[in-house]
């Protein structure tokens, strides 16, 4: 019995056919555009033909960042993709990522080799690129004398910084003989010690910028001992001296910007610097000389001249303490004295004696008590307050005192 297949299986086996040759996984097919349409969902349906077909063509919007261009009818393009069958129309069709103008073509395949190539070489490796100084005195300027870009940059130079000096090196930026001239640019401002370089032109079609994607200017940047700016076209180009050089630039006016430092952003800068110094310096000068009175407070308590005024001091404090323990001590004593008199006046003779009494001796000395102790004629002394009476005794009563 024959094999019978559905028609699904069938455009499933084409499709796999179409994804394993390996020629339309990456194929270039060039052709005129025609039936372009522009979905609303971000997709571009077209159609490729020439005097023998038509193919038909999709570029999906995430692939829409690969054309640089609006496409019209009738423009013969290049279209790079891959050859592949939608399966449930059972038609085969190629899936753009890049679409080029024709004339652009070889030019984009020349400009892949060369970049593959000087990137194997580490013509790009960032260890090799130079630092652009922030304060350049001298710039050059190797681009057309004429046209929009040369006098972008000196407007915005003269803008920026009017000191700077820039040397511009006349070059032939496109057509015979503008590789030559740029490398010769470049080395003669080499040449010159100037401190940076900008090499570019403005914008222009990919045949018009080619010259900076030959080899020779991109050997001449990376030799270069100065640091290049790149500076070609518009923002969105990109070619082989932007990824040589040693710091790539979207126009030739940022690249002014760039290699320019501004003047008034820098004289404030300073000012302000200055004050922050100047602050610093009086925080600094404040601290050293709270430090220094500290110090000299310090010695002034260490000082042998302080030492010995405390040990007067301490002399004087103890003189006085002596002198008050001195005093307290006679004080005392005194007291003591006073109360001693009074007890001793309470048994003084010559106390009784001024109170009206008075002492009697007899001839012997002895104190007469009694009338036994002395007879009449007995020769007596009687002591009183103011001295001392001798007396002869007439005669002796006896008396009876009864206490």
């Amino acid at each position: 019995m024959r094999n019978v297949y559905t028609v699904r299986q069938v455009n499933s086996y084409i499709k796999n056919m179409f994804t394993q040759d390996f020629m339309l996984n990456r194929i270039y097919v060039k052709g005129e555009v025609s039936n372009c349409k522009y979905h609303t969902s971000g997709h571009i349906y077209f159609s490729l033909k020439d005097e023998s077909g038509t193919i038909a063509c999709v570029m999906f919007a995430s692939a829409r960042s690969g054309l640089s261009f609006r496409m019209k009818e009738g423009q013969t393009v290049i279209v790079l993709g891959s050859v592949t069958v939608y399966e449930r129309d059972g038609r085969y069709q190629l899936y753009a990522k890049e679409i080029l103008l024709d004339g652009a073509g070889l030019l984009y395949e020349r400009f892949e080799a060369l970049k593959r190539e000087l990137e194997e070489m580490g013509m790009f490796a960032p260890e090799y690129k130079q630092p652009v100084p922030a304060f350049a005195r001298r710039v050059g300027i190797v681009t057309a004398p004429t046209g929009a870009a040369v006098r972008d940059i000196i407007n915005i130079a003269a803008r920026r910084n009017p000191y700077v000096q820039l040397i511009l090196y006349p070059a032939l930026v496109q057509g015979e003989g503008a590789v030559e001239s740029i490398v010769q640019g470049i080395r003669m401002l080499e040449k010159a010690r100037v401190d940076v370089m900008i090499v570019g032109r403005g914008g222009g079609s990919i045949e018009d910028l080619w010259a900076f994607n030959e080899e020779a200017v991109a050997r001449a940047i990376f030799e270069c001992n100065v640091p290049v700016i790149s500076a070609v076209g518009h923002e969105t180009d990109t070619l082989i001296s932007d990824y040589v050089a040693d710091l790539r630039a979207p126009t030739p006016s940022a690249a002014a910007e760039l290699a320019v430092y501004e003047y008034r952003a820098v004289d404030n800068m300073l000012e302000e610097m200055k004050l922050r110094i100047k602050r610093k310096l009086m925080l600094h000068i404040q601290a050293e000389r709270r430090r220094s009175e500290q110090l000299q407070l310090r010695l002034k308590y260490t000082h042998p001249s302080q030492k010995l005024n405390e040990k007067r001091q301490f002399s004087v404090d103890l003189e006085n303490r002596l002198q008050r323990q001195m005093k307290q001590r006679l004080d005392q004593s005194r007291h003591r004295l006073e109360i001693y008199i009074e007890k001793m006046k309470g048994v003084s003779p010559i106390e009784k004696l001024s109170q009206g009494y008075s002492y009697v001796e007899g001839s012997s000395g002895e104190n007469i008590r009694s009338i036994t102790q002395i007879k009449e004629a007995d020769i007596v002394k009687i002591r009183v307050t103011d001295g001392t009476i001798r007396a002869q005794v007439a005669g002796v009563e006896k008396e009876d005192y009864h206490v």
